[in-house]
């Protein structure tokens, strides 16, 4: 019986887990910092959210652990505390697909291509790029290319694509990826060039599936 008390610590620690997630807005903001570490302000500006809202929910997510923080100068610079934490917001995820009716309607709903074409799988993306047939398109913002991208990517954040589509080639398929499976931008990408006659599809996944699959990614350097 005297193991009753400690165990009922343990689950007490196991549960600030679990209310650090239960927030839609800190969901958001770890599918962000799951694309590489940023500062508070571009968090809350990603996130449509006031600077002084983020940093309320960033300190949650650092009372479970879930997310390190350090001072960069000014800034406060913000990551995930570790790959796990990636794998249990992907879990959350899976696990609402397949047993909730309500996700799987939203998924279904919003998150399957309107004209029916499917989305680029990874094993077909990995051939064709190959074959030099296709052209991969990140179009997350900056600052989340250079922190770590598809290999041969080229990057074009959704808010520039109409402006420079016109950089893009008209015969290869181009494939838009952006943060992850519910990540909307690869969406509005493929819309936007299909209006501007462009062959183009969607990654099934985003970046942060194909990095923890073990597939090589590339990073660029910023010029000082």
């Amino acid at each position: 019986m005297h193991f009753l008390k400690p165990k009922r610590r343990l689950y007490e620690q196991f549960a600030k887990i679990g209310k650090a997630l239960a927030s839609p807005s800190r969901l958001e903001l770890l599918e962000i910092l799951a694309q590489g570490e940023r500062t508070v302000e571009a968090l809350a500006k990603e996130a449509s959210f006031s600077v002084a809202l983020a940093s309320h929910h960033l300190q949650v997510l650092r009372e479970a652990r879930l997310v390190d923080a350090r001072k960069d100068g000014l800034f406060v610079r913000c990551r995930l505390a570790g790959d796990d934490v990636e794998e249990l917001a992907r879990l959350i995820g899976r696990l609402g697909e397949r047993h909730m009716a309500e996700v799987d309607d939203i998924v279904r709903k919003y998150f399957t291509s309107p004209d029916g074409l499917e989305p680029v799988k990874r094993e077909e993306l990995i051939e064709r790029a190959r074959a030099g047939t296709v052209l991969v398109l990140d179009v997350r913002p900056t600052e989340e290319y250079r922190a770590g991208h598809l290999p041969g990517a080229v990057s074009i954040p959704l808010a520039e694509l109409t402006r420079r589509v016109g950089e893009l080639p008209r015969d290869k398929e181009i494939v838009a990826y952006c943060r992850g499976p519910y990540c909307v931008l690869a969406f509005q990408a493929v819309e936007i060039l299909r209006t501007r006659r462009r062959k183009a599809r969607r990654l099934e996944e985003g970046f942060p599936e194909w990095r923890a699959s073990g597939l090589p990614i590339e990073t660029t350097e910023v010029s000082r």
